[in-house]
């Protein structure tokens, strides 16, 4: 399918193919509550291996993966995969609120955090990698526990130092949440949830406290999902 120009309009049709305790999904989510974007929330199982069904790879995501976000209909139909690529089409499209600032020095501190937790810590730590360390290589659950906690380690005492160095709260930047809070936020959440010890990072901490305090963070969290499952 050819790309197509969406209108731009808060009534275009959405659909968010999701997974509740998916970070990737979840920084979407965040997104689409901040900028106040209705959708339809379509789970996708990935621990019973749905996204690899053929037909989602041929019509969602090639990449086998979630999130994947469909805009608009029929011949105006826009399909992306990819969290930050998303995050970056929705800014541009639904601008208000900003989440990637337009000043160049906002913006690369924004995009530097965000990547260390993207492209740092997510990829080394995700289900699929996980799964493979205990189904393929034969890691013990011990053994893939320690994988995980070292490198949330890893990448939190960066994006520990980044925050103290250069945020300026009780976001990570400012005063209105960012691209930077729409990553550190599921990634606080998985850590919490895979026993890492989080008190070495108060700053982080601190954002965390304040944004799950605000309306449209506790929209997005994966207990309020309707594919939850405790």
């Amino acid at each position: 399918m050819s790309d197509a120009v969406v209108p731009e309009s808060a009534d275009t049709p959405l659909q968010l193919y999701s997974f509740f305790n998916s970070s990737t999904s979840y920084r979407v989510r965040i997104a689409l509550a901040l900028k106040g974007l209705d959708h339809d929330y379509l789970g996708v199982d990935i621990r019973a291996g749905a996204q690899r069904d053929p037909g989602y790879i041929a019509r969602i995501n090639p990449s086998g993966a979630v999130p994947a976000l469909v805009l608009g209909e029929g011949a105006a139909q826009v399909t992306l995969g990819q969290s930050l690529a998303i995050l970056d089409y929705l800014d541009a499209r639904f601008p208000e609120p900003r989440l990637i600032p337009a000043d160049p020095l906002r913006r690369a501190r924004v995009l530097e955090l965000s990547d260390a937790i993207a492209c740092d810590i997510h990829p080394v730590n995700n289900m699929r990698i996980l799964r493979y360390l205990q189904d393929r290589l034969g890691v013990t659950p011990a053994q893939k526990d320690a994988w995980y906690q070292y490198w949330v380690a890893e990448g939190f005492g960066a994006v520990e130092q980044l925050l103290r160095r250069s945020g300026d709260g009780p976001y990570c930047f400012g005063a209105a949440p960012t691209l930077a809070d729409c990553c550190l936020i599921p990634q606080v959440a998985n850590a919490e949830r895979m026993g890492c010890d989080l008190t070495p990072y108060p700053t982080i901490m601190k954002i965390h406290h304040h944004a799950m305090a605000q309306p449209a963070f506790q929209a997005a969290a994966p207990e309020r999902q309707p594919d939850y499952v405790a």
